[in-house]
């Protein structure tokens, strides 16, 4: 993580509890606490993001664990990763489930 410096932060306590409102206020993201920050970061991740050739561009959730520092992607995929399931609609049409 980053001060509001540009320098590296080597662990969360350092991060200065008056630094992280104006972080967010910077980025123009309203008030919400770190920790739903970092779910959606790892989801956004995983669901991915559409590409000008409307492809769409993802990590697995083994990359976004290395991430997050978890040792396995289960405790990512639990926990974190939230599967975006409009993207799953018309997959299975026409199937006899």
């Amino acid at each position: 993580m980053l001060s509001l410096t540009g320098g590296l932060l080597s662990s969360r306590s350092q991060l200065d509890v008056e630094d992280y409102p104006r972080i967010l206020k910077a980025a123009g993201i309203k008030q919400k606490g770190l920790h739903s920050l970092r779910h959606t970061f790892a989801t956004r991740l995983v669901n991915g993001a559409k590409q000008t050739d409307g492809s769409i561009r993802s990590l697995t959730p083994r990359q976004v664990a290395d991430l997050l520092g978890h040792s396995t992607s289960q405790i990512t995929e639990m926990y974190y990763v939230k599967k975006d399931t409009q993207r799953l609609n018309g997959i299975t049409a026409g199937f006899n489930l």
